[in-house]
């Protein structure tokens, strides 16, 4: 009974992986990307691009384990989610009202330590905010808030 149970799973497995991943599609940084239309500091770049990006524009790096299913399922979910609150790739379709809203959802967001998501750390410690990058990150959205009605 448990050897047909065991056999009864890992066709279900084997067979999950023939259904499609539902990954978000992937893309370069475009002519609306945040990065290619406004002048970002190298370390807020490099904080955007290493701790944000994957999840929050159309350039995600896919890891290996995102082709598996049923990971694919979750990786996928999260990564629309993401877009949907926030995607830089197409920041400059955005209005003034909206990008200056983002700005301020994403010093909330970093504020309360919301973001990287636990789950996305879990896997991606290197993308982890110490305190002083959500400082700097914290500080450059309000100046950049600030400058998008000047």
């Amino acid at each position: 009974m448990k050897r047909k149970l065991l056999l009864g799973i890992l066709a279900l497995i084997i067979l999950i992986q023939f259904m499609p991943k539902g990954l978000p599609t992937t893309s370069s940084i475009t002519t609306s990307d945040l990065l290619m239309n406004n002048t970002i500091p190298s370390n807020i770049e490099s904080i955007l691009t290493n701790s944000c990006y994957d999840c929050h524009s159309n350039n995600t790096a896919y890891p290996w384990y995102a082709q598996v299913s049923p990971v694919s399922f979750f990786v996928g979910a999260h990564v629309k989610d993401g877009r949907e609150h926030l995607n830089f790739s197409e920041w400059e379709q955005l209005s003034k009202l909206d990008k200056a809203e983002a700005l301020d959802d994403l010093m909330e967001e970093i504020e309360d330590k919301k973001m990287p998501v636990e789950a996305y750390l879990l896997l991606h410690a290197d993308s982890k905010l110490s305190a002083s990058d959500r400082i700097e990150l914290i500080s450059w959205a309000e100046e950049f808030a600030d400058s998008i009605f000047e």
